[in-house]
């Protein structure tokens, strides 16, 4: 059996202040710079990874937890992303099935027409799975419709569609990605910002970035540096830019997409809830997720960079009251458990003033400046590896790095799943050990593994994130290791002190239980 490796924040600074060359850093540590880090580590290449927050704080760990291949990406006419899309799907269910499983969705249908028109559309969203499809899409009437869902609405139900795609957890496959990456030599370090851009000759060298904690400032020097900070790619761009005074015309138009948590008696149950086209447009979701059905989302534009973005009144009404039509029993305001929102970087035309971000294409970009700084944006969650390779392929061209084939992340079992166990649906059992994969064995090991703080977070489970899962904080835990925050926000707020407590001993630091409480405010507050 692996053991899994410390992640020492000491250790982690020295080889930071070790004077070496990298070949590529990273900044940005999401889905895309996680990837990046994956994947050239895998090929040999020296890696540093450099994160201002911590690991998927922001977008990555925002998601509506789904592996697909893009429904309305279909509609849109837009087959080589979808067919793409697909791919991952079943690449991401192969290299960690402990983090992701399949997923069936009822699409209903409330005239006759509609049940031919989406039938076909998702047959052939079947045919582009070909053999990775997960299973066959069906018509049901109306009565099988209500008996795989019974708090459907049946006024005027004519029947539905149920097809297939597949979910997972977000911030805890990014975690994944880190430690696997990791395991192949990268150094990845969260709670460190960039303060500066390193220029030699006109072009990028490398940077200047400050451990957030102890205020020590490190310069890294690097043959390739790679812009990964997704909504916030274009402030770092605009630094680059400006040391030829010039001015940097911004890539991302931000959408704002928002997202509730209620009970599962809502949608009872292990079957999702999608309306694709609601009365403006977008598309309205209701997914079971570890014991609790999370709502969303929505498409707005937004304009300003918050790390933590409030929703909007509209928003929040919109999933109220589209969920209102489809559920006979809908949740209200009184309902909801947490509400949280997430920025996702999608990428503008030159000629677009980005405040239609349904039009917006989710297909990411590689750019790189005259000083050769690569940045990467846009995308989506089930094709980080895709746009990994990419980004390297750029690199490659541009002659910033050699090509290396190395290892093929296809089939790369990520940390978790590298003993090729069996693994039980992790989603169904609503977290706990099953998140663990074959590393659960290890938390019988660590002291508290029988002490349960509340939500399935054991003690045990607190102290492997502080040794081995590089958190720092109560929100680390509560928000990303475990994911209670997403789900109950007053329930993340009663265990935050114990959370603490058992940080504090296993890191020394003020492990920001103050800020926790606050946070966990702004989760349960309705515009």
């Amino acid at each position: 059996m692996n053991r899994p490796e410390p992640t020492d924040r000491a250790q982690l600074l020295d080889r930071l202040g070790a004077l070496v060359q990298y070949d590529l850093a990273i900044v940005g540590g999401g889905a895309t710079g996680l990837g990046i880090a994956l994947d050239a580590a895998a090929r040999g290449f020296s890696v540093a990874l450099i994160e201002s927050e911590d690991f998927a704080h922001g977008t990555s760990s925002r998601s509506t937890k789904l592996l697909h291949g893009g429904v309305r990406y279909l509609a849109q006419g837009n087959i080589s992303l979808v067919q793409e899309a697909l791919h991952e799907r079943s690449t991401v269910l192969h290299n960690a099935p402990h983090l992701s499983q399949r997923l069936s969705f009822i699409l209903p249908c409330y005239k006759y027409w509609q049940i031919p028109f989406y039938a076909i559309g998702l047959q052939m969203y079947d045919a582009l799975a070909g053999k990775r499809g997960l299973g066959k899409t069906q018509i049901m009437g109306s009565s099988a419709t209500r008996r795989s869902m019974p708090n459907l609405q049946l006024r005027q139900l004519k029947g539905s569609v149920r097809y297939w795609d597949a979910q997972f957890d977000d911030a805890r496959l990014a975690l994944a990605l880190a430690r696997t990456a990791a395991q192949r030599g990268a150094l990845l370090v969260n709670y460190c910002k960039v303060n500066e851009l390193i220029h030699e000759n006109g072009r990028i060298s490398g940077l200047v970035c400050e451990d957030r904690e102890t205020q020590q400032s490190f310069k890294i020097s690097a043959k390739c540096v790679i812009n990964a900070a997704g909504v916030w790619v274009d402030r770092l761009r605009a630094s680059d830019d400006a040391t030829r005074n010039q001015v940097s015309q911004a890539i991302v138009a931000p959408s704002q997409g928002v997202h509730i948590s209620v009970d599962a008696s809502f949608l009872p149950g292990h079957e999702a809830l999608i309306v694709p086209k609601t009365a403006d447009g977008r598309v309205l979701f209701a997914v079971p997720w570890r014991g609790k059905v999370i709502l969303g989302t929505t498409d707005t534009p937004r304009h300003d960079l918050s790390r933590e973005p409030d929703p909007f009144k509209a928003e929040l009404d919109f999933i109220l009251d589209e969920g209102a039509k489809y559920l006979e029993r809908a949740p209200t305001r009184a309902d909801v458990k947490s509400i949280w929102v997430g920025l996702r970087p999608l990428v503008k035309p030159p000629s677009d003033d980005g405040d239609n971000t349904k039009k917006i294409s989710r297909e990411h970009t590689v750019l790189i400046s005259p000083s050769k700084l690569v940045t990467v944006t846009g995308g989506k969650w089930t094709t980080y590896r895709v746009m990994a390779q990419d980004a390297l392929n750029h690199c490659f061209d541009a002659g910033l790095l050699s090509k290396k084939q190395g290892d093929d992340t296809v089939r790369l079992l990520l940390v978790g799943a590298q003993q090729n166990q069996h693994f039980v649906d992790p989603m169904v059992v609503a977290g706990g050990a099953a998140l663990y994969g074959d590393e659960a064995d290890e938390l019988l090991n660590l002291p508290g593994h029988d002490n349960e703080l509340g939500g399935q977070l054991t003690e045990a489970m607190v102290r492997f994130a502080a040794r081995y899962e590089y958190a720092r904080k109560v929100e680390d835990v509560l928000a990303r290791r475990a994911r209670i925050l997403f789900l109950d926000a007053r329930l993340a707020q009663s265990m935050a002190p114990s959370v603490a407590g058992i940080l504090q001993s296993e890191t020394g630091i003020d492990p920001g239980l103050s800020e926790f409480l606050e946070l966990c405010e702004h989760y349960l507050r309705l515009p």
